[in-house]
């Protein structure tokens, strides 16, 4: 007996994926701009950067605007991408 064929999955329309898209791009600017600002503090650490008072690193918003400008393109890049392709196989019942 052979195992019933799949429905053919049909790829996310253009406005959904344009929709998850933008959103992602939020998502990843934010995040980026943290990680970003976390390896400032790292890079400064280790180059013993003179210190600041009340900021993280004197110059936090360079690192955070390369971090940013990076998670706004990968992020949504990633998530589409994987909206995309198509699912794993099942694991067989056992």
């Amino acid at each position: 007996m052979t195992a019933p064929t799949p429905p053919a999955l049909t790829p996310p329309s253009t406005v959904r994926q344009v929709a998850i898209g933008c959103f992602m791009v939020w998502i990843g600017a934010f995040s980026g701009g943290m990680v970003g600002v976390l390896v400032s503090k790292g890079v400064a650490f280790f180059a013993r950067a003179p210190k600041c008072d009340g900021i993280p690193t004197c110059d936090w918003y360079i690192y955070a605007g390369v971090g940013a400008a990076i998670g706004a393109l990968s992020l949504p890049w990633l998530v589409v991408s994987a909206l995309r392709r198509a699912p794993a196989p099942a694991a067989p019942k056992s």
